[in-house]
Parts: C-alpha cells; sequence; structure tokens
C-alpha cells in the first residue's frame, strides 16, 4: 500500500504553506504576549486584560492589539535595545580602564602617597594587602 502516490506534489506545497502559516501564527501570538508582559506602561489589570482576550479570542486579540499597539511594538523594542547596547559600551569601558594598571604601578603610587605624608603607614599596610591579593 503506497501511500505517497494518492498525494499529489501540489497538496504537499499547500500542506506545507498551511503548516509554515501556523508556525508564523504562534510566533506573532508569543510575541505580543511577550511584548504585552514586558511592557512598563501597562498597569496589571491591562496585562491581564490584553492575556485573556488574546487567549480567548487569539485572532481578534491579535489583529486589535497591532492595530492599537503596533507602532509601540516596535518602539519598545528599539529603546530596550538602546538601552542593553549603553549597558554594554558601560561594561566594556569599565572593564577596559580596570585593568589597565599594574601591580607595580599601584604599589609606586602607594609608596609615592605615603613618602609625602598623605596616608599613614596602617592604611599603606591595608591598601598593599589588598592591591596583593
Amino acid at each position: 500500500m503506497n501511500l505517497a502516490a494518492d498525494y499529489p506534489l501540489l497538496n504537499v506545497f499547500w500542506t506545507m504553506c498551511w503548516f509554515f502559516l501556523w508556525i508564523l501564527w504562534f510566533m506573532l501570538l508569543f510575541r505580543i504576549l511577550i511584548d504585552v508582559f514586558h511592557d512598563d506602561s501597562l498597569s496589571g489589570w491591562a496585562k491581564a486584560g490584553w492575556a485573556v482576550f488574546l487567549i480567548l479570542l487569539p485572532f481578534l486579540g491579535v489583529f486589535i492589539y497591532l492595530i492599537a499597539r503596533g507602532r509601540g511594538m516596535g518602539e519598545r523594542e528599539m529603546s530596550k535595545a538602546q538601552k542593553n547596547e549603553e549597558q554594554f559600551r558601560a561594561y566594556v569601558r569599565e572593564t577596559a580602564t580596570s585593568g589597565q594598571t599594574s601591580t607595580a604601578d599601584q604599589l609606586a603610587k602607594l609608596t609615592e602617597l605615603r613618602t609625602t605624608g598623605q596616608i599613614t603607614d596602617e592604611e599603606f599596610a591595608k591598601a598593599k594587602a589588598k592591591i596583593l591579593t
């Protein structure tokens, strides 16, 4: 019994199209749910309302959400990306500048501070132990 002979190539193509559209629909639905819960301007009740609406009437809910709040989705995503980029750049700057001085340079500065009298011998010993550990 050969089942492949009863299913023509065009039907395979349409089945694949429907399958990919189904996957695309779920991706859109989950993307909107994620946007609802990541939006800080919505209250808890509004988030719950949108979630219930999207779960009970998914087709209508998605279309209404895209019409009502679609533009804000992109703006929120861009602000989140910019915030992440700024945090990354700040981390890189902090990491790059913190490792530029060697232990010998730090000890030399401490010795200079001690000899000029700006720090006491006890402070020098504590700072030296901190540097060397």
